[in-house]
């Protein structure tokens, strides 16, 4: 079969919700895929930094293969001998003190919102029949009936309502808003350290830390969504760590899985935890001892070669090479380590897409992103010479554009 019966295929059974560019992938390695027809690209968007440590890390796939051999799920009805030393490590490297697994991003940031309704109720007295969360404009958070309630993307809510109550939007980047919508019924304000589907909107330096003072000064919980930009790909394991502050619950999810299988977790401390109780929440496939083992070998990868450095090294030179690019198309380069965002100046009705086309027909697979930004996110493990075979291609493109 050629590229384009595996995409007719899929048009005829698979639902239309997706977009993808039309390339085939095949087969995998490090930052490297080829597609069904053997030509072979650089990979520039990591499953959305979930493939941090390249595509089938060998020690990641061994740690699999060899769980897969003993046992795979458990369920939690019973505990398994996998799962206390992941969450043990993932603690550890967190900073938090207890962590319930998940599976994928969204349920982590369903299972925050949870926690902070319950710990609202039953530590703070807010009535039940009442709440609000803060939640930024331009947010992503995942597409949950909940989650889509508080997005203001009209395409992730046109056609889904009636939605969800008790959340309260305010502009992203601005702390004085933040403090201007707290009231008696405020339980926390949920947050990303970068807005990555908004563009990689990196904010103002100390935005967090502000955040920090103010829910600590007006006793509002902290929830970061560091699905995206945790676990080295800013620089730093997690975001939160450029400011020296710490959040009271912190939302992981994608390189947790090492690009091999779906792992999340929702931490926080013991005081906020314990208000989760038996049969209070729970899942199937959450914790299982397939997604421990991955999950605390993609953890030990992440730490043993050092890519939160590499992540800041990589980062600076990618990101001079794109500022070197000569065209007055580019109106920003926006980073932190390799999350990139190259935003474009186009008419109103011109996205960026025609661009990634282009780019993939040259060997570079990027993605647009709110229409007029490129995103670039590469897995961690690149090096200066894959970075110049990018930019060889990325200038032309990018000059013709």
């Amino acid at each position: 079969m050629k590229a384009k019966d595996y995409l007719e295929l899929e048009a005829a059974y698979g639902a239309h919700n997706y977009h993808p560019l039309p390339v085939v992938v095949a087969k995998a390695k490090g930052v490297w895929v080829w597609d069904v027809d053997g030509k072979k690209y650089i990979d520039m968007l990591s499953s959305y930094s979930a493939i941090n440590q390249g595509h089938l890390n060998d020690r990641i796939v061994k740690a699999a293969v060899e769980q897969m051999k003993r046992v795979t799920l458990t369920s939690r009805a019973f505990s398994n001998d996998r799962m206390g030393g992941f969450l043990k490590k993932l603690c550890e490297v967190s900073g938090m003190e207890m962590a319930l697994p998940m599976n994928t991003g969204a349920e982590a940031v369903e299972t925050a919102i949870k926690l902070a309704r319950r710990y609202a109720h039953t530590k703070k007295g807010v009535s039940e029949d009442r709440g609000e969360i803060v939640v930024c404009e331009n947010n992503f958070h995942g597409r949950t009936t909940t989650i889509v309630s508080f997005s203001s993307d009209p395409g992730s809510r046109k056609g889904f309502g009636p939605f969800s109550r008790g959340f309260v939007t305010i502009p992203y980047n601005d702390p004085k808003a933040f403090e201007r919508a707290i009231n008696k019924d405020t339980m926390a304000i949920l947050v990303e350290p970068i807005q990555g589907e908004a563009g990689i909107n990196v904010p103002s330096p100390g935005y967090l830390r502000e955040l920090r003072r103010i829910c600590t000064e007006k006793k509002v919980l902290l929830i970061l969504d560091e699905i995206q930009t945790g676990f080295c790909r800013t620089g730093k394991m997690f975001a939160f760590e450029h400011e020296g502050m710490k959040p009271d619950i912190l939302c992981v999810g994608k390189a947790l899985g090492g690009g091999i299988y779906p792992v999340s977790a929702c931490l926080s401390s013991r005081e906020i935890m314990s208000v989760f109780t038996p049969g209070s929440h729970g899942s199937t496939f959450g914790g299982n001892p397939l997604a421990c083992a991955i999950a605390e070998e993609s953890l030990n990868v992440l730490i043993d070669e050092k890519l939160a450095e590499k992540s800041t090294i990589m980062g600076e030179y990618f990101a001079g090479k794109l500022k070197q690019v000569k065209t007055d198309k580019i109106k920003e380069i926006r980073h932190k380590g390799l999350l990139i965002g190259v935003e474009f100046h186009l008419g109103p009705d011109e996205t960026v897409r025609p661009i990634c086309e282009k780019l993939m027909a040259h060997g570079v697979l990027a993605k647009d992103t709110h229409e007029k930004t490129i995103r670039f996110a590469p897995p961690l493990v690149i090096t200066k010479e894959e970075i110049d075979w990018a930019m060889e291609r990325i200038k032309t493109v990018f000059e013709a554009a």
